[in-house]
């Protein structure tokens, strides 16, 4: 589908220089190094703004069990980013910022599950970047600006590289669809532009699946063995 929706790029920005501000006042504060160490090389770590049991360590992006989130000690001091998260009528799962250090490089990936076509979202609010950061969704570049607000459809395969002299800096917030999000991403597409995509299958598991199709030796076997093998070629 031609006009499926993988990102949306809303009209509105925010404070650069109050973002920029309460941003370096966290800097000092203790990041931790994101844990999916596999899909990146380099530096890149988070600090919780919101997260269950209002900690800040507490970077993970799934909640886990029935504890509440709520603001971390971070928040203390920053009634700016306090006022953007407040001004999102929608339940956060999670809120982070999420720092990509100059030279490290997160590789392609999918989080699945975090289309809005799931009922659940992400959102990105970039506070510090450079011209050299190269965030690739489904083979597409997006140039995200500081004080811009973006939805990402993160079941798309997606890879960002900072290939600039200074770390990226993002406001990451996870939510759950409802009316307010409705009427704010239906003013920038169509409902029916919000389609999960098929699952994308890596180069090993497309020559497992050639080896297992080939032991069962149908007509639709064969057809499908050499749509894949087209593309791996």
């Amino acid at each position: 589908m031609e006009n499926l929706i993988k990102h949306i790029r809303f009209p509105f920005t925010f404070n650069v220089e109050k973002l920029q501000q309460e941003v370096q006042t966290i800097l000092s504060q203790k990041w931790i190094n994101h844990y999916n160490t596999n899909d990146y090389e380099g530096e890149w770590s988070s600090i919780a703004l919101l997260s269950q049991g209002g900690k800040s360590e507490n970077i993970n992006a799934i909640t886990i069990g029935d504890e509440k989130v709520s603001y971390t000690e971070i928040m203390a001091s920053c009634s700016y980013l306090k006022e953007i998260i407040d001004s999102f009528l929608f339940e956060k799962t999670t809120v982070r910022l999420l720092r990509l250090a100059a030279g490290a490089y997160i590789k392609p990936h999918t989080d699945n599950c975090l289309g809005y076509e799931d009922g659940v979202f992400r959102i990105h609010i970039p506070v510090i970047t450079n011209p050299n950061v190269e965030f690739i969704l489904d083979n597409e570049r997006l140039i995200m600006k500081e004080g811009e607000c973006w939805y990402i459809d993160a079941n798309f395969t997606h890879s960002v590289a900072n290939k600039g002299k200074h770390d990226r800096i993002h406001l990451v917030i996870d939510g759950i669809r409802n009316e307010w999000t409705d009427t704010l991403f239906f003013k920038e597409a169509n409902a029916e532009q919000f389609i999960k995509p098929e699952p994308q299958l890596s180069l090993a598991e497309k020559k497992l699946l050639i080896a297992q199709l080939k032991t069962m030796k149908t007509p639709v076997a064969e057809e499908l063995i050499k749509k894949i093998s087209k593309e791996i070629e």
